[in-house]
């Protein structure tokens, strides 16, 4: 079984949300955003992502943990780095086409204290730039997946272009950031 939005259908993003794991039980594929999944199905426990890179989000209305994923099967929900199997909400990241990639990361709210600049992937914030915390950023250019934990490990956050004047503008707990990476469609 599958549905489809009643709202404009983008050619360069699908994603197919299956309720059991290895793409099994009924399946639910759409082409755009959507802030409330739940209406269509319980539990997520594998997804297919056709084309276009996506953020997930475990509650509707784009709130809870999120979950970035690019295009590629993953047949379970552990294959994201889910924490369970409930997808609340979804969009397709938009940032994702071109070939550059700018990012500005502070150690005090509001953009004060020591700033680096980043064009690239970063596995360990700490070893590379000595932050401990990471209280504001700026997004220049590109869509970045930021990550709680060195080695792209832990809880995700997704930030786009624009100003994020304290670390619970994307949404995390705390100004702790262990490894950043760039969001490309691969």
């Amino acid at each position: 079984m599958s549905a489809s939005f009643d709202i404009p259908l983008s050619p360069c993003c699908q994603i197919t949300f299956f309720e059991e794991k290895k793409f099994q039980g009924r399946c639910y594929e759409t082409n755009g955003d959507c802030a409330n999944l739940l209406s269509f199905f319980s539990r997520c426990n594998s997804i297919r992502v056709e084309s276009g890179c996506w953020v997930l989000y475990e509650k509707p209305n784009y709130k809870g943990y999120q979950y970035i994923l690019s295009p590629g099967d993953y047949a379970d929900h552990q294959q994201w780095m889910g924490f369970s199997e409930s997808i609340g909400s979804c969009r397709s990241i938009k940032n994702v086409y071109g070939n550059t990639w700018r990012l500005r990361l502070y150690e005090k709210p509001d953009f004060g204290g020591q700033m680096v600049e980043c064009t690239e992937d970063c596995p360990s914030v700490h070893e590379a730039f000595k932050l401990r915390e990471v209280f504001s950023c700026v997004v220049l250019q590109g869509a970045w997946v930021f990550y709680e934990l060195p080695g792209y490990r832990g809880r995700q956050y997704f930030v786009e272009r624009g100003d994020y004047r304290k670390y619970s503008d994307w949404t995390a707990p705390n100004p702790v950031l262990g490894s950043f990476r760039r969001i490309t469609e691969l």
